[in-house]
């Protein structure tokens, strides 16, 4: 029987606040989970596949659990169809309802990426946090939009219009960005400066197949180092959790190269998958390494808010 989700979405402890400290500080380390797993074309099962992991990883030890971007479907961005809408579902909906009862029974904070239907026409790449108790605690909305070959996103999504933000959980503050963000350093720093003690990035990349051979192994120690480098720049934990498998036809699809990892304050990787295995991955965060980190490294503290105005242009001539 559907219930109606509890409220506290969107309450006054969720909405971006400036400053690094808030009234809530966590100080007790915490465990997240990530969840690298393939898709298959039934969106029913793969929601399936993924409560069974929530549950693993909860069993594990995970009090924090992210699922890979647009979870409940093969990745479909490869291509422009417009019957690929249906896929599309409201927030709150049937996603958030099933994973918040889910969250609420094992007592952890789930982030999930969805399609949003917003509107008629208006569709966004979302991520909810859901926190312990099941409430829906709000959501951030892809802001960085590609428009590539098999990347064809710009066709689905309509950009982001909620800012930079953290959350309040049970267990830690965290910000959510989503895939082409994580190469944006604006991006982290700004959800830095939120309080978020870390910053997870729900992903789908990987390889087209006729690039892979020449240009594979750049391509994923680039993607690799500039989410470590969001970490040690902002001296905050950084989450990337990406899909893995093959989507598509032979020569036209993308071969998702998995890598999810865990990076601590200092850019050092704590734990890290496969590049073609469905994995769990399990990483212990300690909010002390923040505070050892920004006393070594003061990068905030030295920061030239004053002289920094010239970045809001697309270029400076």
């Amino acid at each position: 029987m559907h219930r109606d989700l509890p409220s506290r979405r969107f309450t006054a402890a969720t909405s971006l606040r400036p400053g690094l400290y808030n009234e809530k500080v966590h100080l007790a380390g915490f465990r997240v989970g990530l969840i690298q797993m393939a898709c298959s074309t039934d969106p029913n099962e793969n929601l399936a596949k993924a409560q069974w992991r929530i549950r693993e990883a909860a069993a594990r030890g995970a009090q924090v659990v992210c699922l890979q971007e647009l979870f409940r479907s093969q990745y479909f961005c490869r291509r422009e169809d417009p019957s690929l809408f249906d896929l599309a579902e409201p927030i709150p909906g049937p996603s958030t309802q099933t994973l918040s009862e889910l969250a609420r029974e094992l007592q952890v904070v789930i982030v999930a990426s969805l399609f949003e239907r917003r509107a008629a026409g208006v569709y966004h790449n979302t991520a909810v946090v859901i926190d312990a108790d099941g409430a829906l605690l709000g959501l951030y909305r892809k802001m960085h939009i590609p428009d590539d070959p098999l990347y064809f996103e710009k066709y689905y999504f309509t950009p982001g219009d909620l800012g930079f933000r953290s959350f309040d959980t049970r267990y830690a503050r965290i910000a959510v960005l989503v895939c082409w963000d994580q190469w944006y350093p604006e991006a982290a720093r700004l959800a830095a400066l939120t309080g978020a003690q870390i910053l997870f990035y729900p992903t789908a990349i990987g390889w087209h197949p006729s690039e892979k051979a020449e240009f594979g192994a750049a391509q994923h120690d680039a993607w690799r180092t500039i989410q470590r480098a969001h970490a040690i720049a902002n001296g905050l934990y950084v989450a990337a959790v990406n899909r893995v498998g093959y989507e598509g036809p032979p020569e036209k699809g993308l071969e998702f190269w998995g890598g999810s990892f865990v990076a601590d304050p200092f850019g050092r990787v704590l734990a890290e998958a496969s590049t073609d295995q469905e994995e769990i991955l399990i990483a212990a965060c300690d909010p002390r390494r923040i505070e050892d980190t920004r006393r070594n490294w003061p990068f905030l503290r030295d920061r030239r808010i004053d002289a920094y105005a010239p970045i809001l242009n697309r270029l400076i001539d």
